[in-house]
Order: C-alpha cells, then structure tokens, then sequence
C-alpha cells in the first residue's frame, strides 16, 4: 500500500518543522524510500507571530494565513494536515473551516493521552507559550477530560526562552529555564508534564529529574503515520 501524502502548516518555527519531519521518518517502518510518508510542508517562517498576536495585542491576525496555506496544502493533494505548533492550534477552526480534508488536532492527542495515563482528577503540568494559559487552549480541553491543569509560575523565563530557541537554537540558558519550570510544576504536584511547544521538544531531555513528560511532538508523529499508512484514526485527533 502507497502511504498517504499528509500536509504539513510548519515554520513555526523552522527547526521545530524538520524535527518533526526527523522523528517520522524515525517512526516510519520502512524498507526503501518508497516505503517513507510523503509530505507537502508549507515551510512558512512569515506566518504572523502568535506571541505577538495572543500575547502583545499586537500584529496582523495569523488565522487567515494559516488558512491559506491549509487551501494550498489541500489543492496540493494533501489527504490530511498536521501543524507542529501547539499555539497555531488557537487558529485550528479557520484551518478547519478552508478544507474538506482531516486536520489532525495535537491538543485534542495530547489531552487523550494525559487522561489515559492519569485517570479523572489527576494534575497535569504544562510546559508551553505564557499564550496558552491566556488563551485557555489546553485549560478547556483538560476540563473536559476531567484534569486539573496547572502552569508553570514564571512565565516571562519560559517566553525568554522559546525566543532564545527560535533566534539562536538550544542553549544551557533555555534548558535551565525549562528544567526550573518542570520542578516547580512538579513540586506543585504535577509531576506528569505535556511538552506543549515545539521549541521545546527540541530540549525535551531538560525536563527535572522527577517529572515524567509527555512531548506533543511525538504524538502528532504517531498520529501522522496513522493516518498516511491506513491505522485507525485516533477517537479525537482527527476529526475533520
């Protein structure tokens, strides 16, 4: 069986897009080329800032860009997308809203997940954009599931870190400020922990020495190989 050609709505950012690409070759059985998952990725670095956006109040709205580049992948011959950004996924009813085809949800993965893994009333820690918390993206989702959500408390150390991430890559700096935030959530009581940005993933190893996490990153690449090699669609991942 050819597997299916899925979309890919990266540049958010740039290196966080080839590491997924990296991860589901990886995750991919495969004998020869012909056996690997063929992508369309619309690597789009100029994609409006979401810190500005959701954060600042500031700067032009990324929804119908996102859109837009949701119609090309489509038109492309995409049988489905996947976005490797937990905070672009504000904007997933307008990408929903511009196909016909399936938009493999990261949040909804990621919150299933957690859920299995703790069961009704456990906490969960969530390492991501200060943007999330303001947005409730993941807060909405865990309450339906029946989690308790808690953020990391100092916020403007991990924002100081994703910029650093996204301007100069991994560093010791960032690394300290994700291992720092991880404790703090754990110390609180959540010591399972969603890895909820992508910069992130790209230090996931950093997280405290007594929080066990889970990267969303790695979901959304199982969930990619699902859908283009034909397994079932996970219960609320990809509904279109």
């Amino acid at each position: 069986m050819t597997p299916k050609r899925i979309g890919i709505l990266g540049g958010m950012g740039p290196e966080a897009t080839v590491l997924l690409m990296q991860r589901l070759i990886a995750a991919t059985p495969a004998r020869d080329d012909a056996d690997h998952i063929p992508l369309l990725v619309d690597m789009n670095p100029q994609v409006p800032s979401r810190i500005a956006r959701l954060i600042e109040g500031r700067g032009e709205d990324p929804g119908p860009v996102l859109a837009e580049m949701a119609r090309r992948l489509e038109a492309g011959g995409a049988t489905a997308l996947a976005m490797p950004c937990n905070t672009a996924h504000h904007y997933a009813p307008e990408i929903r809203a511009a196909v016909e085809v399936p938009f493999i949800d990261m949040v909804a993965l990621s919150v299933a997940r957690a859920a299995e893994w703790l069961g009704p009333g456990g906490k969960l820690g969530l390492l991501g954009s200060p943007a999330l918390r303001r947005i409730g993206l993941f807060d909405r989702a865990c309450a339906e599931a029946g989690l308790t959500l808690l953020h990391p408390q100092d916020e403007d150390a991990l924002l100081a870190a994703i910029r650093a991430i996204k301007a100069r890559g991994p560093d010791e700096n960032s690394r300290t400020a994700l291992r720092a935030a991880s404790a703090d959530l754990a110390r609180r009581g959540a010591t399972l922990q969603l890895v909820a940005c992508t910069e992130f993933s790209l230090i996931a190893g950093a997280l405290a020495p007594e929080a066990e996490g889970i990267d969303t990153l790695d979901l959304l690449v199982e969930a990619i190989r699902d859908a283009a090699l034909g397994a079932p669609n996970q219960e609320d991942g990809t509904a279109a």
